[in-house]
């Protein structure tokens, strides 16, 4: 009887987890941060929400004052918000540290593979050269930032000039030369998107024609899809391209930050949407270079 009442106690107690069901979008969600560029659009969206959460406490903070609820017009839960926006956008340029085997890799399967045309090809390499000068600057920027390498280092000329000045290594201007080069993968990405275009509609032409007009629900399906991410990859570009000529410009272009973060979250909550849609089925294809490209993290110095 007592071994009875105890194995019951121990179902109800320690097998609770029984009563749970099983989860899709559990499994989805873990699939999809299992990925290395699945974590950076998570952290990239929750970093974004937590800056315009910033902006919104702040203006509360304002009014309240303004009305007399509040004696300061500082919001204590906004500061809290940026701070974490920080401890996030910190982690995330840690985390990019291995960013560049992921260009590596993809470079060499680049010219391994066959493209659709040989202008996607030549894109395609000029998008991933950019990013091996995007993640060393960043890398070296992230360094300076935490004091783990000097400001200055000696120059490889010393070693025919002993007198040759060293080289140093400002934080700013490592930051907008790694955003300089991000910027020129955006723009390719425009040309990457043309390309793509045509492609969808070579292929839409090509279906109906061979099918006298009428597609099935599977080739309908499969067109929605592509064009689908077609049109999510124009959005997160366009909000990239001012951000990008932003953040490559001394000073910056857009002197608005609420702009600049709305543009940010725009991206972000698209750039997820679009992994979240790519991993909905356990396999998951080949990644394209806009999946693997992070933009950059705004710098705190």
């Amino acid at each position: 009887m007592s071994s009875k009442l105890g194995r019951r106690l121990n179902d109800s107690v320690l097998g609770a987890w029984s009563l749970v069901p099983p989860s899709e979008k559990l499994d989805h969600l873990l699939r999809y941060l299992s990925t290395w560029s699945g974590t950076d659009k998570f952290f990239t969206l929750v970093q974004s929400v937590c800056k315009i959460l910033v902006h919104l406490l702040s203006l509360r903070a304002r009014i309240q004052h303004r009305a007399g609820f509040r004696k300061a017009p500082v919001s204590t839960s906004a500061g809290a918000f940026g701070k974490f926006a920080s401890a996030v956008g910190d982690s995330q340029m840690l985390g990019r540290f291995w960013g560049l085997l992921q260009i590596f890799q993809w470079l060499i399967s680049l010219e391994r593979s066959q493209q659709p045309t040989r202008n996607l090809l030549t894109i395609e390499r000029l998008q991933g050269w950019s990013m091996l000068g995007y993640y060393p600057f960043e890398h070296l920027c992230y360094l300076r930032i935490h004091d783990i390498i000097p400001a200055t280092i000696p120059s490889p000329a010393t070693l025919l000039n002993p007198a040759a000045k060293p080289i140093s290594l400002d934080t700013g201007d490592l930051s907008l030369l790694s955003c300089r080069f991000w910027a020129s993968y955006v723009l390719l990405q425009f040309a990457h998107l043309r390309e793509d275009r045509k492609l969808l509609q070579l292929k839409h032409r090509s279906l109906r024609k061979a099918k006298a007009g009428s597609l099935t629900a599977a080739e309908k399906q499969d067109l929605a899809r592509r064009w689908d991410a077609y049109w999510s990859g124009m959005l997160v570009n366009v909000c990239n391209l001012p951000l990008s000529l932003h953040h490559s410009t001394k000073g910056g272009l857009i002197h608005n930050p609420v702009l600049v973060d709305v543009l940010g979250l725009i991206t972000s909550v698209a750039s997820f949407r679009s992994g979240w849609i790519a991993t909905a089925v356990p396999s998951i294809p080949a990644p394209e270079i806009a999946e693997i490209v992070a933009p950059p993290v705004e710098m705190q110095s």
